[in-house]
């Protein structure tokens, strides 16, 4: 009998090892999880990061998984829950198509690889089946950037519930649990993933702070689905194949094509030409804006009092309410406003979570360039798009010193594409992750966490990278100097 989708991802997690990796697999997962560490402790004083920290710890209780930027040790749910929050709280956190899948799929590992003490090899392997599952289930269903005969073409539901499976996978593949037990577990995620409110979220500004999916809900969907599973739980083993009433038509996806889900499933790895990193804690959609508006003003060192004006030609779904708000209640408000973004932008302020402190996000002369930006679609965007996968066209004009100075821009940094600048470089990752780090860890521990990760492979117990996450006191890192 054949096998169902469920369990052709479940046979592909079991047989995933280290040693089968391709070596840019490899490579990407440790970057995933560096970036992903910088982005946790650049957060633990933001908003909605310190609120992660405090649901994590509180209902934690005992345990032994780190939360990242803190001294909690909890249980592997607390930790899973804030480390979710943490990671995705500045949107500086990676995207990989269906949007972000890093802050979904990333903590529960962290937290079960940290309490087993899983050999870095082992959290590579997950990081790479939970990254690569999620995407290819994504790439079955509707797109945000999705066009239809020539034009923009936004599903009425969307949402990244699908990384719940990816979740569950790896949470299970490092518990080490029979064969049976992540076929069981995945038919279990999808019957519990969440609804899928992102198209609300959109509609709503100022928007919440659960934003398109709340990282550390999902995070518990997981781990129930995983523990349910090894409880003894019986999965939906037909969820994925049943068109009619299966997940594809419970979840809200217009499209479905389960053939991107197991074509050449465990022989060949597609997330990694689509793995796309931040240099911007923004919303992804402007990061083509800013880098060439960087450009043009470091070109001609224009100062922000010299503007008169920005008008910026964006990505075609971006008419919505949260990308058109100018209502900055709360520094969360400004990851998503386009006109803020520009203005803050062009203050020429070092990326990272500067960019969410109220004295820079509130300052008179970034609001006051904010009502000098305005934008349009693009004209050539889904053209461009329907080329190249990985365009987010924009062009910018800037008008001061009675000129008008353009730029303009196809690919953004951070995103593989066929100009290879706008690859980020380890090296790249390395500075991001050392300005999120700074005033939370001490250098020295900086510049041993990035050795590790970098070296992920050779680590024999990934809980003591885990645990170097944590703050330590002068007088701690002398005694372990002295061990």
């Amino acid at each position: 009998m054949a096998k169902t989708i469920v369990e052709q991802l479940a046979a592909f997690g079991r047989e995933s090892e280290f040693a089968r990796l391709p070596a840019p697999v490899v490579a990407e997962c440790k970057r995933i999880v560096l970036d992903s560490f910088g982005c946790a402790l650049a957060a633990v004083d933001e908003p909605k990061g310190r609120i992660g920290i405090e649901y994590g710890w509180m209902t934690g209780g005992t345990g032994n998984a780190t939360i990242i930027g803190t001294q909690h040790r909890v249980s592997i749910f607390g930790a899973a829950f804030a480390n979710g929050e943490l990671i995705n709280a500045l949107d500086f956190d990676a995207v990989l198509p269906p949007g972000h899948v890093t802050p979904y799929v990333l903590p529960g590992a962290l937290a079960v690889g940290e309490s087993l003490g899983v050999s870095g090899k082992a959290l590579i392997n997950v990081v790479a089946v939970a990254h690569e599952m999620s995407y290819r289930i994504g790439k079955a269903m509707d797109y945000l950037r999705d066009t239809k005969d020539g034009k923009v073409s936004p599903p009425p539901v969307f949402g990244y519930s699908s990384t719940i499976f990816g979740a569950t996978a790896a949470i299970v593949m490092l518990k080490s649990l029979p064969d049976m037990v992540l076929a069981h577990a995945l038919g279990i995620a999808g019957s519990i993933a969440p609804v899928q409110s992102q198209i609300a979220w959109f509609q709503h500004a100022p928007s919440s702070t659960i934003k398109y999916l709340h990282a550390g809900a999902l995070t518990q969907a997981a781990m129930t689905a995983a523990h349910m599973a090894e409880l003894g739980h019986r999965g939906d083993a037909m969820l994925l194949d049943d068109r009619e009433f299966g997940f594809a038509r419970f979840i809200g996806t217009r499209r479905w094509e389960p053939e991107r889900i197991t074509d050449r499933l465990g022989s060949e790895w597609r997330f990694p030409a689509e793995q796309s990193f931040k240099p911007y804690p923004h919303c992804r959609i402007l990061h083509a804006l800013l880098g060439c508006m960087t450009d043009v003003l470091d070109q001609h060192d224009i100062q922000p009092t010299e503007i008169d004006g920005i008008k910026a030609w964006v990505e075609g779904f971006t008419e919505q309410p949260v990308w058109l708000n100018r209502t900055i209640e709360r520094p969360f408000d400004a990851q998503f406003s386009i006109a803020h973004g520009l203005a803050l932008g062009a203050h020429r302020v070092q990326p990272g979570k500067a960019w969410q402190d109220p004295a820079l996000v509130y300052s008179p002369s970034v609001l006051s360039l904010m009502d000098k930006v305005v934008h349009e679609v693009h004209p050539n965007y889904v053209e461009l798009l329907t080329a190249h996968g990985a365009s987010r066209p924009a062009r910018i004009e800037i008008r001061a010193r009675g000129q008008t100075f353009v730029g303009e821009q196809r690919y953004p940094k951070g995103s593989p594409s066929p100009e290879p600048w706008s690859t980020m470089t380890d090296a790249e990752l390395a500075a991001k992750f050392r300005i999120n780090a700074e005033g939370v860890l001490a250098a020295a521990d900086v510049d041993r966490i990035v050795d590790e990760v970098q070296n992920l492979e050779r680590v024999s117990d990934f809980g003591t990278v885990m645990r170097k996450l944590a703050p330590r006191d002068q007088a701690q890192r002398a005694r372990e100097a002295a061990d």
